[in-house]
């Protein structure tokens, strides 16, 4: 019998499509106990039929799939490539069936909370601030453009990464390490600080305002800040700033009205 009558076949291009479609739908059935499990095991389903030809190591296969599963929605392409490259080495007696649930468990839980903070702490914020100077600026035009950018921009990461994912397997993890996208999010963070200075000038509804003194856009851009630092830094619950901010704020507006 030759190597190639023994080695199972890899997923046909029809088999890939329906995975990468379907991990749009990795959380349709999200549960207590296993959370995005179920998902993850309809999305892997396509090719682990093709992996796995014989009945009982298919079953074997898709127990390792229902495991418990939760990462970042954006994560889900690149790990599901991945899973499904150890399956086929798995059928191949390259790696043992237990490395699967080692590598799921690390690594699911580590791009979860990169997928937090990179992607809906830093970038999705950033994505939405120049979304929302541009409207308030009336570049109506470019907002269009800017959205369909970045919603295009992330199905061609899911796509890439799920592919490399697939043909790499986890030695695509080095390369994703190297990318250090954790100091890209606070890189993030910061720029994103400095734009929602511009959205709060450009939102000011009083500021120029009539009987309106002039020191209150500089009055409430302090609090806001103050309020950030002071919760940041020394731990103290917000909810202390906003009647301390008012009371200020009233006594101040009433000095300012018995002056005039």
């Amino acid at each position: 019998m030759s190597t190639s009558e023994t080695r199972p076949p890899n997923p046909s291009f029809r088999d890939m499509l329906a995975i990468f479609l379907r991990t749009y739908t990795v959380g349709a059935n999200y549960n207590t106990r296993g959370m995005q499990n179920v998902g993850l095991a309809l999305t892997l389903d396509p090719g682990l039929r093709r992996i796995h030809r014989d009945t009982r190591e298919l079953q074997k296969a898709r127990r390792r799939a229902l495991q418990h599963y939760n990462t970042h929605p954006f994560w889900t392409p690149l790990l599901a490539g991945i899973f499904l490259s150890l399956e086929r080495d798995i059928s191949r007696g390259v790696f043992p069936a237990p490395m699967l649930l080692r590598v799921k468990n690390t690594t699911t839980y580590t791009l979860s909370a990169l997928g937090d903070s990179f992607f809906s702490g830093a970038l999705l914020v950033f994505c939405v601030l120049v979304l929302t100077l541009l409207l308030v600026a009336g570049w109506i035009g470019v907002a269009w453009l800017w959205l369909m950018f970045c919603f295009l921009g992330v199905q061609l990461f899911k796509l890439m990464t799920f592919i490399c994912g697939y043909r790499e397997g986890i030695g695509f993890l080095s390369r994703l390490k190297r990318w250090n996208l954790i100091d890209w999010s606070q890189r993030i963070k910061l720029i994103n600080a400095g734009l929602l200075l511009m959205l709060w000038w450009l939102l000011w509804p009083e500021l120029g305002h009539v009987g309106e003194p002039w020191w209150s856009w500089i009055f409430w851009t302090t609090a806001v800040l103050l309020s950030v630092l002071g919760s940041f830094w020394f731990r103290i619950s917000r909810l202390w700033f906003v009647p301390a901010i008012l009371v200020l704020w009233i006594g101040l507006w009433g000095t300012w009205n018995g002056g005039m």
